[in-house]
């Protein structure tokens, strides 16, 4: 019974061990564009990299100097799924919180 065990387990050792060797390696992704622009009142920024990723952001600033001071987001990020197909995210984020938009977001039934 010892041996059997230890057979079985040597066993799955090695066959864990092929399946890393198997897999595909992954590459890191390489930065293509990042703009940045940051202000006393706002930022925006761009980046986009070989992996199909993209991120575009804005931030302003909002009732400035007062106790209701805030900062109101948007932006749109986009990435390349599992699938193959591309998936595209815009969203603001403000005093009434995150509020994302896609088309591959579930939706409320109206």
């Amino acid at each position: 019974m010892k041996y059997s065990y230890a057979f079985v387990a040597a066993l799955v050792a090695i066959v864990a061990c092929v399946a890393v060797q198997a897999a595909p390696p992954q590459q890191e992704a390489q930065v293509l564009r990042f703009d940045s622009d940051v202000q006393p009142e706002g930022y925006k920024f761009a980046v986009e990299t070989s992996d199909g990723k993209s991120h575009q952001e804005e931030g302003q600033l909002k009732n400035v100097g007062t106790e209701h001071e805030a900062i109101a987001v948007h932006g749109v990020y986009s990435y390349v799924g599992d699938d193959g197909q591309t998936y595209t995210l815009n969203y603001v984020a403000d005093e009434n919180g995150f509020q994302p938009q896609g088309d591959h977001l579930p939706r409320a039934v109206q």
